[in-house]
C-alpha cells in the first residue's frame, strides 16, 4: 500500500502516519510543499526511531508525483463530501490512499478531476470540521489491509 501526503502541514501528524507506514510495510509521498522542515524535531518526536524502516519519497509538486506513477495505479482521495464511503471499494495492495493539507484538505480540482474514486469517512457531528490527518489515514489503510486479509503479518 501507499499513503500519500498532499502538503502536509503539521510536524506530528506527519511524523505518526510515517510510524504508521513503519508498522504496515506502506511507502509514505510526501508532496510539497511542506509545512515543516524534514529536520523538525516533532516531526522527528512523532516518528520516534522508526524513520528508518519507512520506504518514503518526497516530490517536488504533485504532477512530478502523478507522472512517475505505474500504468494502472488506483488512487483514492480521502476527504469530506466524497460521494462513496471509504469502506464501500475493494482495495489492491498497490493503491495508493491520498490526504491533503490539515487545514484545506485536497484541492478541488484534483477532487473534481478524480471524483470516482473520491472517497469519505463518516462524520456524525456537524459542528467537528474533520477528523485528524494521521487518524484518517489508519482508518482507511487498516480497512485496505482487512480487505486482503492482513497479508504480511507477523
Amino acid at each position: 500500500m501507499n499513503i500519500v501526503l498532499v502538503e502536509p502541514e503539521i510536524p506530528p501528524n506527519t511524523g505518526n502516519v510515517a510510524r504508521l507506514c513503519a508498522a504496515t510495510h506502506t511507502t509514505l509521498h510526501l508532496v510539497e510543499p511542506l509545512g515543516f522542515k524534514l529536520d523538525d524535531a516533532q516531526l522527528k518526536r512523532a516518528g520516534m526511531d522508526y524513520w528508518q524502516h519507512v520506504t518514503w519519497h518526497r516530490w517536488k509538486f504533485w504532477q512530478e508525483f502523478s507522472a512517475r506513477l505505474p500504468a494502472g495505479a488506483r488512487l483514492w482521495f480521502i476527504e469530506c463530501d466524497g460521494p462513496r464511503l471509504y469502506t464501500e471499494v475493494q482495495y489492491r495492495p498497490d493503491d495508493y490512499l491520498v490526504l491533503g493539507r490539515e487545514t484545506a484538505g485536497l484541492p478541488a480540482a484534483l477532487l473534481k478531476q478524480h471524483r470516482d474514486s473520491w472517497l469519505r469517512i463518516p462524520m456524525f457531528n456537524p459542528a467537528a470540521r474533520s477528523i485528524n490527518l494521521s487518524n484518517c489515514a489508519a482508518l482507511v489503510l487498516f480497512e485496505a489491509l482487512r480487505q486482503q486479509g492482513f497479508q504480511g503479518e507477523n
